[in-house]
């Protein structure tokens, strides 16, 4: 280890910000110095306002603790370069602001790279291009998603208001276990005490999150795991009907409706729009078209039957509720 102070105190640093609890013999041990060494660079961590906490006594030693401020970190190549490559693809999560933020701290952390880790992080970036949302149909708040994270980790009961795919809205009370992602949507895995079963949840779709404040016991997640639990639940519904409809308004004037609908944009242009939507079945395919038409008007290009079958649906209102 170099004589230099400045040298052992980064060295020093660098092994404790690991958070974990160093024993004082060990650290003396990895940087190839007395204890007593060990001990008076501390203290300069500690002058330059890093919370090292201290255990005396034979089995003794050292944590780094979280302070009031950040500290500057120390990381290796490896870590900057996932460092640059995180806050890339974060800045295309489902995740309201969260791209103007990981945008700010990517120009921070790769003004900062030497020349050869940035070549690295560069030719990462020019290899994988992430595929854009055509909507904001999966943004998801991040005070709902904090909210979320600190109920599945106090195990504490929440309420929300819930709108389901058809659009039926519905207040929820559940027990939340677990988060989890596929692709860009966000999901929760919860024990829903008025069905008395497990559902998933889109957090797209939830609203106004809130603690109880009343706890539960933790209930073992079907098959033991979140991300295979939600798997299965998002891939049992079957859609494999589909239909292609041609819309006389812009994408950005559908994204009202177009949230709700399990849907791909095949051409978009000013004032109009190709979508294909998807559906168990034709009814709900149907019901599907009546939906986007209380916003624009429609006209199904495929398949063969759909549009006599949305007639027949708006036929069967207009007898059931009058004109």
């Amino acid at each position: 280890m170099s004589a230099d102070p400045t040298g052992r105190a980064l060295a020093l640093l660098s092994l404790l910000q690991s958070h974990r609890f160093w024993g004082s013999a060990e650290l003396a041990a990895r940087l190839d110095v007395t204890e007593r060494t060990v001990r008076r660079d501390v203290e300069r961590l500690r002058q330059l306002g890093y919370p090292v906490a201290a255990t005396p006594g034979r089995y003794g030693g050292y944590r780094l603790e979280s302070g009031a401020h950040m500290p500057p970190l120390l990381v290796d190549d490896g870590e900057a370069v996932a460092l640059a490559v995180g806050l890339r693809y974060a800045a295309v999560a489902a995740i309201d602001g969260m791209e103007e933020t990981s945008l700010r701290a990517l120009t921070k952390i790769e003004s900062l790279l030497p020349h050869r880790l940035r070549r690295r992080v560069a030719a990462l970036h020019a290899s994988v291009t992430p595929v854009p949302s055509p909507t904001d149909q999966d943004v998801v708040e991040p005070e709902s998603l904090s909210v979320l994270a600190a109920a599945c980790r106090d195990h504490e009961l929440v309420r929300f208001d819930y709108r389901a795919g058809e659009g039926s809205d519905t207040r929820r009370l559940v027990e939340r276990h677990r988060l989890a992602t596929a692709g860009r949507r966000w999901y929760l895995v919860a024990w829903d005490r008025g069905r008395d079963d497990w559902r998933t949840f889109r957090l797209d779709r939830l609203a106004c999150p809130t603690a109880t404040g009343g706890r539960f016991p933790p209930r073992e997640i079907p098959g033991g795991d979140a991300a295979a639990y939600v798997a299965r639940a998002i891939g049992s519904i079957p859609r494999e009907r589909v239909a292609t409809l041609a819309l006389s308004a812009g994408l950005d004037d559908l994204a009202d409706v177009l949230q709700w609908v399990d849907h791909s944009v095949v051409e978009a242009a000013a004032g109009a729009t190709v979508i294909q939507i998807r559906a168990e079945d034709i009814g709900r395919l149907a019901m599907t078209v009546a939906r986007i038409a209380l916003t624009t008007s429609v006209r199904v290009i495929e398949p063969d039957g759909l549009a006599h079958t949305v007639e027949r649906l708006g036929t069967h209102l207009m007898h059931q509720h009058g004109p």
